[in-house]
């Protein structure tokens, strides 16, 4: 009896740290909107009150929201947007358009994105949508197209309805076509044709009968950078008429972001912007750490819940975890890196271990702050330990100097020689082959670039590790000979 009892709550203790690392995962690594945000009540008030007038009453606007990486500028859109989402008319009438500048690299990939969610490339020849692509829910088509053209019934598309007036053309969403011949062309036609076209639609909306469309461009600096900001010129203008409902949100972690616009694009923008600072003091930081581990209240496990939360403020009373978070927020204040952080202790949850410990901060903290480049010297070979080694003492020699193979090999030589008893002479070849292994690995580089013709022995290199990075790895090299260690630390008085 006692047995089943134990599998049971075993298998009880195992969901929960199921639920625990899916709940964290979300808050942590998918900027879950259902989050808390901290330190930025002014801002999501000010932007919610922005999309609030565009999306119920049909005000264009544009605005910047400007702030460090890290601090916060999709998750606050995206709060915003949730509660937006909450209200009926916004639901069944907002347009949203994501834009990036990391992935439309220019204003030709940014128009066929767009066009893409507004899902207006399906209009082409005489049908409104594709027959391959799946119709939208509550979709009702005339049978002739030439029907819909001169109003003689309802057209249905994006899954909302439009009894347009005789012939005004068809209307796609919110958006009004000019006429079938247009649309044919729309995919074929250049970046000016189809730009033309999309807003020449856009701009046959007006306030009362148009649903909102809101651009949001992430990344916005890059797009500051595309030929003559035509893109951005075009947005802003249609922000600044009576036509379409249009709202332009940027977001960028650049300051001076309002002096790479052009004069045009900037005196079409609203100049509306949205600061975010990681303002708080180490309290306020000790206190979002609570409350991003703490469980809702909706936990299935009421006692289990309970114990975590319980656990949680005992963490944060404890001095170890206080000294780690302290040095933590001294490194970076943004909350990503706390979330880093907090995500690397949690993956140490196990059905045996259920509940965070100062040593698994402790832990998680260490991996943080690893240097990636020490890390891959654990894992190289004794004769390329030894290369590293002659490059630290020639550049100890040379103060800095380039060095090529040719130095780098008479140096290993010299140490071969006076250690001759306990390190085997390797082939030049080989020694050749574990020098180039450490090119790959990006421990070493060219000075000169790939145009310059120069044989291997003699190209010069630089290294990429200081003396305490090779000195620190030295330390944790598994069976790392004795005279290998006692070299790298050696003076330079008996070269």
């Amino acid at each position: 009896m006692s047995k089943r009892k134990s599998k049971e709550t075993s298998s009880a203790t195992e969901e929960c740290i199921s639920q625990v690392q899916r709940i964290f995962r979300e808050r942590f690594c998918h900027q879950c909107p259902s989050g808390k945000l901290f330190g930025l009540e002014l801002q999501y008030k000010h932007l919610l009150e922005l999309l609030k007038r565009t999306t119920i009453h049909g005000e264009s606007n544009s605005a910047l929201i400007i702030g460090p990486r890290g601090s916060g500028k999709t998750m606050l859109l995206n709060h915003v947007l949730k509660e937006l989402m909450e209200i009926k008319q916004v639901r069944e009438n907002l347009l949203q358009v994501h834009l990036n500048g990391l992935l439309q690299t220019n204003d030709k990939i940014a128009l066929k994105e767009i066009t893409r969610q507004l899902q207006m490339e399906n209009v082409v020849g005489d049908k409104v949508f594709n027959p391959d692509t799946p119709q939208p829910r509550h979709l009702h088509c005339l049978p002739s197209p030439r029907a819909q053209l001169l109003g003689e019934g309802p057209v249905q598309t994006l899954g909302y309805m439009f009894y347009p007036p005789k012939i005004q053309g068809l209307r796609v969403g919110n958006i009004l076509m000019l006429g079938l011949d247009s649309c044919a062309s729309f995919l074929q036609g250049s970046f000016a044709e189809n730009l033309s076209f999309l807003l020449e639609a856009l701009k046959k909306g007006d306030r009362e009968n148009s649903c909102p469309v809101l651009f949001i461009l992430d990344e916005f600096d890059l797009f500051v950078h595309h030929k003559n900001q035509t893109l951005l010129y075009n947005l802003f203008d249609i922000s600044q008429s009576a036509q379409t409902p249009v709202t332009i949100i940027g977001l960028t972690c650049r300051q001076d972001i309002l002096e790479l616009l052009e004069k045009r694009v900037k005196s079409r923008f609203s100049h509306r912007q949205i600061y975010l600072m990681n303002s708080f003091d180490f309290k306020q930081y000790l206190k979002i750490f609570k409350e991003q581990l703490y469980l809702p209240a909706e936990f299935s496990d009421k006692t289990f819940t309970q114990k975590w939360n319980k656990n949680v403020q005992s963490l944060s009373e404890d001095k170890t975890v206080q000294d780690v978070l302290r040095n933590h927020f001294h490194c970076s204040k943004d909350l990503r890196s706390l979330h880093m952080l907090l995500m690397l202790a949690l993956s140490s949850i196990t059905v045996s271990h259920p509940f965070m410990t100062g040593a698994d901060l402790l832990e998680a903290s260490k991996l943080c702050r690893m240097d990636s480049k020490a890390n891959i010297v654990h894992g190289l070979s004794v004769l390329e330990i030894c290369l590293i080694i002659a490059m630290k003492h020639l550049n100890d020699v040379y103060e800095g100097e380039p060095f090529n193979f040719q130095m780098v090999y008479n140096e290993f030589q010299k140490f071969i020689q006076r250690k001759a008893h306990s390190m085997y002479n390797f082939e030049k070849p080989v020694v050749m082959k574990a020098f180039e292994h450490l090119l790959q690995l990006e421990l070493i580089k060219p000075v000169d670039g790939p145009s310059v013709r120069a044989q291997r022995e003699y190209q010069l290199m630089k290294l990429l590790l200081d003396n305490s990075q090779i000195m620190d790895a030295l330390q944790v090299y598994p069976n790392c000979p004795t005279d290998v260690k006692q070299w790298a630390t050696s003076s330079l008085s008996w070269l």
